[in-house]
């Protein structure tokens, strides 16, 4: 028997459509919806899934607040030379910036907040998976 080598970080939130839609449009991928209409993944270039999760009961993120983990985030990676059009258009599509330094500029890694408020990172670098 083998065990499954492949995987899918699913993310929760009251409104699993538009939330679909903001990551597909930010990873230029496409989404895709089967029998259960609380459930919808996001197919991307490279190898890239993510699924998005209607819970009813949800409690949204509340980081950044000092006392509370970040538990986990997204990092989308980004040619460095294009960080500050990655950074408009993210704010574009419905992102929110968590850090409250000026965002523009060299910096290597900057934070969101996705609209449903899990937080993800656009990360500049060489030699990064999808450059």
């Amino acid at each position: 028997m083998t065990v499954a080598k492949t995987c899918v970080l699913v993310l929760d939130c009251t409104e699993p459509e538009s939330l679909a839609e903001f990551y597909a449009r930010l990873l230029n991928a496409e989404t895709r919806r089967g029998s259960d209409p609380d459930y919808v993944e996001i197919i991307g270039h490279a190898g890239v899934r993510l699924a998005i999760r209607r819970d009813h009961g949800l409690t949204p993120p509340s980081w950044p607040r000092p006392e509370d983990a970040q538990q986990a985030h997204l990092q989308v990676l980004v040619p460095k030379v294009e960080m500050d059009a990655a950074e408009r258009e993210v704010i574009g599509l419905g992102a929110t910036p968590v850090d409250a330094r000026d965002n523009s500029g060299p910096r290597d890694v900057r934070v969101y907040s996705d609209p449903a408020g899990h937080s993800f990172m656009l990360v500049a670098g060489e030699g990064r998976l999808g450059e």
